[in-house]
């Protein structure tokens, strides 16, 4: 098996016990639902035993969820499209556009540790926008320390000393923009307006 393809499935325990706690459902309930021993799925979880398509069926059925987001495959409108994973500083990156230049869109995946990892601040050319989806990351900044929880998003430019990773240990799932310097990051909202049709100030 190739590097890349140990390492998607090194990042599958940490998504699924991220899954699972999100539902709130204990190993329990799971292993009575689909089948599946608690001990099976406890090791499936920290990464003891291996995914395999048999295990992984019950549990995208049981969370009603396709099976490529168990694996953290991105969907793509031509199943003949694979976007390969890549780990960088002991994260795993998406890529979810193949133009050069511009503007790149990411997923990153901030796989679990019994303890987090020791901030290593760094700075490179760019802007960067991140869009929190699970888990709680936190965000080194300069001399701010923040932690963004899911739902919430920052935009900062990276020549200033920052730092990706998880405030609690947990996994942390996230979309980040990131484009070259002087390219930045537009979001707009249709304004609110009154029931007479106008724009309220």
């Amino acid at each position: 098996m190739d590097r890349e393809s140990e390492e998607v499935l090194d990042s599958v325990g940490p998504r699924l016990r991220a899954l699972r706690r999100e539902r709130g459902i204990t190993l329990a309930d799971l292993a009575a639902v689909t089948g599946v021993s608690e001990s099976t799925l406890s090791r499936l979880e920290s990464g003891q035993r291996r995914a395999t398509l048999e295990l992984l069926l019950p549990l995208a059925r049981t969370y009603n969820v396709p099976l490529d987001d168990l694996v953290g495959a991105p969907r793509t409108g031509d199943p003949r499209i694979h976007l390969k994973p890549m780990r960088r500083f002991g994260m795993v990156l998406v890529p979810l556009s193949r133009w050069p230049g511009g503007m790149q869109a990411f997923k990153m995946v901030i796989p679990a540790r019994p303890e987090p990892l020791e901030p290593d601040p760094r700075t490179h050319a760019g802007f960067e926008w991140l869009y929190v989806l699970s888990g709680r990351l936190r965000l080194l900044l300069g001399d701010r320390d923040l932690v963004l929880s899911p739902g919430e998003a920052a935009e900062f430019d990276t020549s200033l000393p920052h730092w990706l990773g998880s405030s609690d240990g947990g996994v942390v799932e996230l979309l980040i923009l990131f484009g070259p310097q002087g390219a930045r990051t537009h979001l707009r909202a249709t304004p609110d307006r009154s029931p007479g049709g106008g724009r309220r100030g």
